[in-house]
């Protein structure tokens, strides 16, 4: 987490959607004309590769915050499988480099130009959608997907069931799971017993399986769908493809979807996207959504960050 003497700052035209219909804000000042925005720092990379290899923090120069522009300051920015993808230059979208760091975050506005209109100084934004660059200062069940899943579903009263990839703990993350919500959690291996029919005998046959790991994980979660289920792969953490048989496709009619966050919010679905960010803030500040296992860094730690994020989500 950016502390107020490590800022970034960042001068954007693109969207932004305010938070503060949902969250409570400091009393704020408006900028009242266009100013240098003060210097920052940024974790960059200028060619591809492993992310402890290839990145580094520099010193951004101040640059003039134009009429139509809003300096923001980045409060906390996830550093998600996706993100390690677009340094290493293996995901679909990849950003000329050379290239600040991050594609998602909370930031606060810090000033706005004089045409800016429905933003003040204070204000707590998120990009909209997600852009590169918010590494500036300023299946997996046990991912924060798969935990707020947990949560959703224990809310909306739909039974859950987990499973975690084989790990030293894993009786300690199934307990903290079930606390979150979860009715059922289980390690791959404890699947793939010859026995699982009587270990799922009493579970009804889910009708939805979420998958982000892929490979054998995904293979298990679409052995023990309903007939006509469906499977939704939104990441594949494994890097191994998906094996499907014919006879899940001809017999127990299953359907695969895929999920790309990014696709989603480019379409236009600005107030189904804001309905939702603020129907999940508000689960947040109610205590009915949290979550587990997030890592706080800082830029001098970001090697280690980037070594934990298969055990949770770091934060920046």
């Amino acid at each position: 987490m950016a502390t107020a003497r490590s800022i970034a700052l960042k001068a954007v035209n693109t969207g932004l959607w305010s938070l503060n219909r949902s969250l409570p804000k400091a009393p704020i000042v408006r900028a009242l004309s266009t100013i240098m925005s003060p210097p920052s720092k940024a974790v960059v990379y200028e060619h591809h590769g492993p992310p402890d290899s290839v990145t580094r923090t520099v010193e951004l120069s101040p640059v003039e915050v134009k009429e139509n522009q809003v300096c923001v300051k980045m409060l906390a920015a996830p550093i998600n499988p996706s993100d390690i993808n677009r340094i290493e230059g293996v995901y679909p979208v990849r950003p000329q480099v050379p290239a600040v760091g991050g594609y998602e975050g909370v930031g606060e506005v810090y000033s706005v130009g004089s045409a800016v209109k429905g933003l003040l100084p204070g204000d707590l934004v998120i990009p909209s959608p997600p852009s590169s660059g918010t590494w500036q200062t300023y299946n997996g069940a046990t991912s924060i997907v798969g935990q707020c899943v947990i949560q959703l579903a224990r809310y909306r009263g739909i039974h859950s069931i987990n499973i975690i990839r084989d790990r030293a703990g894993s009786d300690e993350v199934k307990e903290k799971l079930k606390a979150l919500g979860a009715d059922e959690v289980f390690t791959e291996s404890q699947l793939e017993v010859k026995n699982v029919k009587s270990l799922l005998s009493k579970i009804p046959e889910p009708a939805l399986g979420l998958n982000c790991v892929g490979g054998n994980a995904a293979s298990l979660v679409l052995k023990f769908l309903r007939q006509g289920g469906t499977m939704v792969t939104y990441g594949g953490m494994s890097k191994k493809p998906i094996t499907v048989s014919t006879s899940s496709f001809i017999f127990k009619d299953l359907s695969l979807r895929g999920f790309w966050l990014q696709k989603w919010l480019s379409a236009d679905r600005a107030k189904e996207c804001r309905d939702m960010i603020d129907y999940l803030l508000c689960l947040a500040q109610e205590r009915k959504l949290k979550y587990e296992y997030v890592h706080s860094c800082t830029r001098s730690c970001l090697p280690l960050c980037y070594s934990i994020i298969a055990c949770g989500k770091a934060i920046v």
